[in-house]
């Protein structure tokens, strides 16, 4: 399966971070991707096993189910229900302390195509895709979190 990843150093302790990472009303504020965004069975946070529906910019859905969550380093997902050229899309952000007291955040994709004879042509483009995306996204989060006054101290 293609791997796309990219990561950011930004001057905010991963305390801080991954909550506003996982604060899906913030989300709103900060992240380009997302147009919309829910917890779906009645769940309230994030958490393992709990299903979120996301729309995209692009106007693609998602349904997925956060296979790992552990805070404050990292979170992890499948899709369950999406856009149909993929066969699979899994994700995980990790959120690693840096020497300076800010963090390395990582955000990396996997996939897998529906169709096999088009995968040469597709996952490319797809790639591609996905590599912008996860750019902007970490540039958003960099942003909120170092100059949007999105961030709130750890247990506030």
């Amino acid at each position: 399966m293609p791997i796309v990843e990219d990561s950011i150093l930004i001057s905010a302790p991963r305390e801080s971070l991954f909550p506003l990472s996982q604060d899906y009303a913030a989300r709103l504020a900060w992240d380009p991707f997302v147009r919309d965004m829910r917890f779906l069975d009645g769940s309230k946070e994030a958490g393992v096993g709990v299903r979120v529906w996301v729309r995209a910019w692009t106007g693609f859905t998602m349904e997925v189910k956060l296979t790992g969550y552990r805070p404050p380093a990292a979170v992890a997902m499948k899709m369950l229900r999406g856009p149909w050229f993929f066969r699979r899309f899994a994700g995980t952000w990790l959120f690693e302390p840096h020497a300076d007291g800010g963090t390395q955040v990582t955000f990396r994709y996997s996939f897998e195509s529906r169709w096999r004879w088009l995968r040469p042509l597709l996952d490319p483009v797809i790639r591609r895709g996905f590599h912008r995306d996860i750019r902007a996204r970490l540039r958003g989060l960099k942003q909120g979190a170092e100059h949007g006054g999105l961030l709130k101290e750890p247990g506030a």
